[in-house]
């Protein structure tokens, strides 16, 4: 904003105001008197271009942003949150609650409670760390780093899950401009989708109105990842929103509106097409590309999309590393676009590639 306010220009400027009567030559007491007075005036123009700058919350990141939005709306950044699941204790003994496990890579968790082991037990973890790395999939927490005295095994039959990384600035941003946009007002629709999303793991969320009649409101909310969300997140956006949907008020909804929160279904999507690959290329690697690529698609247009376009998968699929060329492209088997129903969202499948 103030780019040619640098401390030469200024004292040129300065040095036009003053009569040629006097020497302003450098060197002079006229150059010398001005010119500490020019360069003080450069550096309060830099002060003023960054109080400028803070001005447009575009350009706020971190913790300006997130204290800019909290003063504007009370919109709050949501914070990481550590993984948690249940894994299969066997041995004969007792587990303490703090107990540690882990992944053969070295990813640890703690159990959240005391059990007695006899043979067999579930014992519910929380990975150590914050954020996406402690989502597992089945069958990798296999460690017992500190010996339990009695235990011998330990695995999790099914994926750990529910850790994610601390809301972003654009995902913040773009809470922001929902809540100035469409504002939340008396239990309008726009209120219900803040409310939804302001729940720590809720990632987005649709909202039906009078879907079971009068004073009903149906919630379908995806988690942070923009999949499905589970039973763990789902329920705390009830209690959040409406506990047991009763419409008594002791949510955040208002007396009289009982509302249901429900995940969105998955419409799962099974892709197969013949390509031709680099020569520098497995068909392993181009595979777990092809679907890194797909992934973020699906995030893209969940609850944006109505339908899956088979010509972007085609595009996307041709524009990833080590897929020279593609033929005989299958959707669900089919050739042609797949249309979601409005509860639904996009979840990748099988992804078979043939040919050479």
């Amino acid at each position: 904003m103030f780019k040619d306010k640098e401390r030469n220009k200024i004292h040129a400027d300065i040095m036009q105001e003053i009569s040629n009567a006097y020497d302003k030559t450098e060197g002079s007491f006229i150059y010398d008197a001005t010119r500490p007075v020019a360069i003080k005036l450069e550096e309060l123009y830099k002060d003023l271009s960054t109080v400028a700058h803070k001005l447009d919350i575009e350009k706020l990141t971190g913790a300006e942003l997130a204290a800019r939005i909290y003063q504007m709306t009370g919109l709050t950044r949501k914070a990481a949150t550590k993984a948690t699941g249940e894994v299969e204790v066997r041995g004969n003994g007792i587990v303490n609650a703090g107990a540690l496990f882990e992944t053969e890579s070295g990813i640890q968790f703690e159990a959240l409670e005391t059990r007695n082991v006899a043979n067999m037990a579930v014992i519910r973890v929380q990975c150590l760390t914050e954020g996406t790395i402690g989502n597992v999939p089945a069958n990798q927490i296999t460690r017992i780093p500190i010996t339990i005295a009695g235990i011998t095994e330990v695995t999790n039959p099914q994926p750990i899950g529910n850790g994610f990384e601390a809301e972003g600035d654009g995902a913040l941003l773009q809470r922001y401009y929902e809540r100035i946009k469409t504002p939340t007002t008396s239990g309008n629709r726009a209120h219900y989708k803040s409310w939804a999303k302001e729940v720590q793991g809720v990632g987005d969320a649709k909202v039906f109105s009078l879907w079971q009649g009068d004073n009903t409101v149906k919630v379908v909310i995806i988690n942070e990842l923009k999949e499905p969300a589970d039973n763990e997140i789902v329920e705390r956006a009830q209690a959040y929103i409406d506990p047991g949907a009763a419409g008594a008020g002791e949510g955040v909804a208002p007396i009289g509106a009982h509302c249901t929160v429900v995940s969105a279904g998955a419409r799962i999507l099974d892709i197969a097409f013949d390509a031709v690959l680099e020569g520098s290329y497995t068909r392993e690697e181009v595979t777990e590309e092809v679907r890194e690529v797909l992934r973020s698609y699906f995030r893209e247009i969940s609850f944006t999309e109505a339908y899956i376009s088979y010509a972007i998968i085609g595009s996307l699929i041709l524009q990833t590393a080590g897929i020279v060329d593609y033929t005989n492209l299958t959707l669900n088997g089919g050739a042609a676009n797949i249309y979601l129903e409005e509860d639904e969202i996009p979840v990748l499948g099988e992804v078979a590639i043939n040919g050479e």
